[in-house]
């Protein structure tokens, strides 16, 4: 399996053009993905800069079929014409896709700090080596505080996760909404963290359960030892931070761990602000 992990910036490169068929291009030149997590697409959003308010889920799509595709919506506004604005997260997978699910995240409130909605999307994939969950997410970039109380509900979303894998359904309700889908404990969570792999709430997202629920590690570090990360952000500008860095993470469960093969960052395109991470699974 394929994966590829990209904050596509509503499908904006470091030329300013808005442009859904080059992410796609790109996608499947440098990776060719079963399973794409994107960050950032936008619906009927023409203030993003370089945007006419395009639907970039129903681009992306037709850019990518045969693939089933999941949709979370972090922001949704009226457009004071009757219709709504979104901006969230996307799955898509050529891989069997079972159950979904959309967590939204903490949105603590801060005076004077600037932040947004944020949710992480969960889809339950057929993969070569059975079922996993993949998620994809995309945490607050201008809190501290709105970061960890996010990473703490995703640790709560894997607690529940393994607890429904446990867990066994009723047989007396098996129909309709209350038909169960097996949600395994397996998981790969995917993301722009907006923090290095050092940050208290990155370190915090790795950290062991006392539950015995298996622990996240992260994907190059567990294929790449103690080589540091590629940066994944501000690498072909620099309009947010002087020096480029990584907050682009993919992090799997460890009994997944083992059939990690390959994992790498392509430090070339300019198609987004961000750098794509490509992980090859047995």
């Amino acid at each position: 399996m394929k994966l590829l992990q990209w904050n596509i910036q509503w499908c904006r490169g470091m030329d300013g053009v808005v442009d859904a068929g080059r992410i796609a291009r790109v996608a499947k030149e440098i990776a060719d993905p079963d399973v794409v997590c994107f960050q950032e697409v936008a619906i009927n959003f023409p203030a993003l800069a370089g945007s006419i308010g395009e639907d970039q889920v129903a681009l992306l799509r037709r850019e990518f079929p045969g693939y089933d595709a999941v949709f979370g919506v972090a922001v949704e506004v009226p457009d004071n014409e009757g219709g709504r604005r979104q901006f969230g997260n996307l799955i898509l997978s050529r891989l069997p896709m079972r159950q979904s699910y959309r967590h939204s995240l903490p949105w603590p409130p801060e005076s004077d700090t600037p932040s947004m909605p944020r949710v992480a999307v969960e889809a339950v994939v057929q993969t070569p080596s059975g079922l996993v969950r993949i998620i994809t997410t995309h945490l607050e970039y201008y809190s501290a505080l709105q970061r960890m109380a996010q990473v703490e509900r995703l640790r709560e979303v894997h607690i529940e996760a393994c607890r429904h894998a446990a867990s066994k359904s009723s047989a007396q309700y098996r129909s309709g909404p209350f038909e169960p889908f097996e949600r395994p404990v397996s998981a790969i969570v995917t993301g722009d963290f907006n923090m290095k792999i050092d940050d208290p709430a990155c370190v915090r997202l790795i950290q062991p359960f006392e539950s015995g629920t298996p622990r996240f590690v992260d994907a190059w570090t567990q294929v790449h030892a103690k080589k540091s990360h590629p940066p994944t952000f501000c690498l072909h500008g620099k309009d947010y931070a002087k020096e480029p860095y990584c907050c682009d993470f993919v992090f799997v469960t460890e009994d997944l761990a083992p059939n990690l093969r390959t994992v790498r960052v392509d430090v070339e395109t300019q198609a987004s602000d961000h750098q794509p991470v490509i992980v090859e699974m047995a």
